[in-house]
Protein backbone atom coordinates (compact mmCIF):
# COMPACT_ATOMS: atom_id res chain seq x y z
CA UNK A 1 0.00 0.00 0.00
CA UNK A 2 1.24 3.48 -0.87
CA UNK A 3 2.10 5.49 2.23
CA UNK A 4 0.00 8.65 2.34
CA UNK A 5 1.94 11.75 3.19
CA UNK A 6 1.33 15.02 5.03
CA UNK A 7 3.89 17.75 4.54
CA UNK A 8 4.34 21.32 5.77
CA UNK A 9 5.88 23.94 3.46
CA UNK A 10 6.71 27.62 3.96
CA UNK A 11 5.68 29.45 0.79
CA UNK A 12 3.02 30.83 -1.51
CA UNK A 13 0.07 28.49 -2.18
CA UNK A 14 -0.44 30.08 -5.62
CA UNK A 15 2.93 28.56 -6.65
CA UNK A 16 1.99 25.01 -5.57
CA UNK A 17 2.48 22.36 -8.27
CA UNK A 18 0.08 19.46 -7.74
CA UNK A 19 -3.51 18.62 -8.60
CA UNK A 20 -5.42 21.18 -6.51
CA UNK A 21 -5.21 24.02 -4.03
CA UNK A 22 -7.80 24.85 -1.39
CA UNK A 23 -9.18 28.35 -1.12
CA UNK A 24 -10.27 29.60 2.32
CA UNK A 25 -13.66 30.79 1.07
CA UNK A 26 -16.80 32.45 2.30
CA UNK A 27 -20.07 30.67 1.54
CA UNK A 28 -20.96 32.97 -1.39
CA UNK A 29 -17.51 32.30 -2.92
CA UNK A 30 -16.61 35.90 -3.75
CA UNK A 31 -12.86 36.25 -3.57
CA UNK A 32 -11.71 39.38 -1.74
CA UNK A 33 -8.60 39.35 0.44
CA UNK A 34 -6.24 36.85 1.99
CA UNK A 35 -5.71 33.49 0.26
CA UNK A 36 -8.79 34.00 -1.94
CA UNK A 37 -7.52 37.35 -3.18
CA UNK A 38 -4.08 35.90 -3.93
CA UNK A 39 -5.60 32.96 -5.85
CA UNK A 40 -7.81 35.33 -7.86
CA UNK A 41 -4.94 37.73 -8.68
CA UNK A 42 -2.63 34.92 -9.83
CA UNK A 43 -5.19 32.52 -11.36
CA UNK A 44 -7.60 35.01 -12.90
CA UNK A 45 -11.15 36.35 -12.56
CA UNK A 46 -12.67 33.21 -14.14
CA UNK A 47 -11.99 31.27 -10.90
CA UNK A 48 -14.23 33.63 -8.92
CA UNK A 49 -16.84 33.69 -11.71
CA UNK A 50 -17.09 29.87 -11.71
CA UNK A 51 -17.17 29.72 -7.93
CA UNK A 52 -19.88 32.36 -7.44
CA UNK A 53 -22.18 30.54 -9.88
CA UNK A 54 -22.16 27.63 -7.40
CA UNK A 55 -23.04 29.69 -4.31
CA UNK A 56 -24.30 30.39 -1.83
CA UNK A 57 -23.81 27.15 0.07
CA UNK A 58 -23.92 26.29 3.78
CA UNK A 59 -20.75 27.12 5.70
CA UNK A 60 -18.63 23.95 5.80
CA UNK A 61 -19.42 22.94 2.20
CA UNK A 62 -16.84 22.89 -0.60
CA UNK A 63 -17.06 23.37 -4.36
CA UNK A 64 -14.57 22.83 -7.17
CA UNK A 65 -13.59 25.08 -10.09
CA UNK A 66 -10.91 25.20 -12.73
CA UNK A 67 -7.65 26.87 -11.72
CA UNK A 68 -7.18 29.48 -14.44
CA UNK A 69 -3.51 30.43 -14.70
CA UNK A 70 -2.39 28.58 -11.56
CA UNK A 71 -0.02 25.59 -11.83
CA UNK A 72 -2.74 23.18 -10.60
CA UNK A 73 -5.82 21.74 -12.34
CA UNK A 74 -8.42 22.70 -9.72
CA UNK A 75 -9.27 25.07 -6.92
CA UNK A 76 -11.40 23.62 -4.14
CA UNK A 77 -13.24 26.43 -2.36
CA UNK A 78 -13.86 25.43 1.27
CA UNK A 79 -16.51 27.67 2.84
CA UNK A 80 -14.91 28.20 6.22
CA UNK A 81 -16.99 31.33 7.00
CA UNK A 82 -20.21 33.10 6.14
CA UNK A 83 -20.75 36.70 5.11
CA UNK A 84 -19.79 37.84 8.63
CA UNK A 85 -16.26 36.52 7.89
CA UNK A 86 -16.18 34.74 11.27
CA UNK A 87 -15.20 31.12 11.81
CA UNK A 88 -14.87 28.58 14.62
CA UNK A 89 -13.67 25.05 15.40
CA UNK A 90 -16.70 23.33 13.87
CA UNK A 91 -16.62 25.38 10.65
CA UNK A 92 -12.90 24.71 10.12
CA UNK A 93 -13.34 20.97 10.73
CA UNK A 94 -16.35 20.75 8.37
CA UNK A 95 -14.65 22.81 5.63
CA UNK A 96 -11.47 20.72 5.85
CA UNK A 97 -13.46 17.46 5.70
CA UNK A 98 -15.66 18.56 2.81
CA UNK A 99 -12.62 19.73 0.81
CA UNK A 100 -10.96 16.33 1.32
CA UNK A 101 -14.13 14.42 0.33
CA UNK A 102 -14.53 16.54 -2.81
CA UNK A 103 -10.87 16.07 -3.74
CA UNK A 104 -11.14 12.32 -3.21
CA UNK A 105 -14.32 12.01 -5.29
CA UNK A 106 -12.65 14.11 -8.04
CA UNK A 107 -9.70 11.67 -8.24
CA UNK A 108 -7.26 14.28 -6.92
CA UNK A 109 -3.97 12.76 -5.73
CA UNK A 110 -2.18 15.84 -4.33
CA UNK A 111 -3.77 18.83 -2.64
CA UNK A 112 -2.49 21.93 -0.84
CA UNK A 113 -4.27 23.66 2.03
CA UNK A 114 -3.67 27.07 3.56
CA UNK A 115 -4.37 27.58 7.28
CA UNK A 116 -8.17 27.87 6.99
CA UNK A 117 -9.81 30.69 8.92
CA UNK A 118 -6.62 32.20 10.34
CA UNK A 119 -6.33 35.24 8.06
CA UNK A 120 -9.55 37.15 7.41
CA UNK A 121 -11.38 34.81 9.84
CA UNK A 122 -8.97 35.70 12.67
CA UNK A 123 -8.88 32.17 14.15
CA UNK A 124 -5.81 31.25 16.29
CA UNK A 125 -3.17 29.51 14.16
CA UNK A 126 -2.17 26.86 16.74
CA UNK A 127 -5.78 25.74 17.16
CA UNK A 128 -6.36 25.71 13.38
CA UNK A 129 -3.24 23.54 12.95
CA UNK A 130 -4.52 21.04 15.51
CA UNK A 131 -8.00 20.82 13.94
CA UNK A 132 -6.83 20.64 10.33
CA UNK A 133 -3.97 18.17 10.85
CA UNK A 134 -6.06 15.77 12.92
CA UNK A 135 -8.89 15.96 10.35
CA UNK A 136 -6.49 15.28 7.46
CA UNK A 137 -4.73 12.42 9.28
CA UNK A 138 -8.07 10.78 10.07
CA UNK A 139 -9.38 11.23 6.52
CA UNK A 140 -6.25 9.83 4.86
CA UNK A 141 -6.94 6.49 6.57
CA UNK A 142 -10.08 6.06 4.43
CA UNK A 143 -9.13 8.06 1.32
CA UNK A 144 -9.26 6.18 -1.96
CA UNK A 145 -7.33 8.68 -4.14
CA UNK A 146 -5.49 11.32 -2.11
CA UNK A 147 -1.82 10.44 -1.73
CA UNK A 148 -0.35 13.71 -0.45
CA UNK A 149 -1.69 16.68 1.51
CA UNK A 150 0.59 19.71 1.71
CA UNK A 151 -0.01 22.61 4.05
CA UNK A 152 1.47 25.69 2.38
CA UNK A 153 1.92 28.39 5.01
CA UNK A 154 2.75 31.96 4.07
CA UNK A 155 4.58 33.08 7.23
CA UNK A 156 7.08 31.56 9.65
CA UNK A 157 4.71 31.61 12.69
CA UNK A 158 2.07 29.62 10.82
CA UNK A 159 4.68 27.20 9.49
CA UNK A 160 6.09 26.67 13.00
CA UNK A 161 2.60 26.09 14.47
CA UNK A 162 1.79 23.43 11.86
CA UNK A 163 5.23 21.77 12.18
CA UNK A 164 4.89 21.59 15.97
CA UNK A 165 1.38 20.11 15.74
CA UNK A 166 2.40 17.56 13.09
CA UNK A 167 5.27 16.41 15.33
CA UNK A 168 2.81 15.90 18.21
CA UNK A 169 0.45 13.90 16.01
CA UNK A 170 3.26 11.74 14.64
CA UNK A 171 4.53 11.00 18.17
CA UNK A 172 1.05 9.78 19.18
CA UNK A 173 0.66 7.57 16.08
CA UNK A 174 1.54 3.88 16.12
Amino acid sequence: MLRKKIEIVLGDITEYEGDAVVNAANNHFWMGGGVAGAIKRKGGQQIENEAMKQGPRPVGDSIITSAGDLKVKYVIHAAVMGQDLQTDVDKIKKATSSALRLADSSNIKSIAFPALGTGVGGFPIQEAAKIMLSTVKEYLQISKNIEKVTFVLYDRDSYNAFEKELEKIERRSP
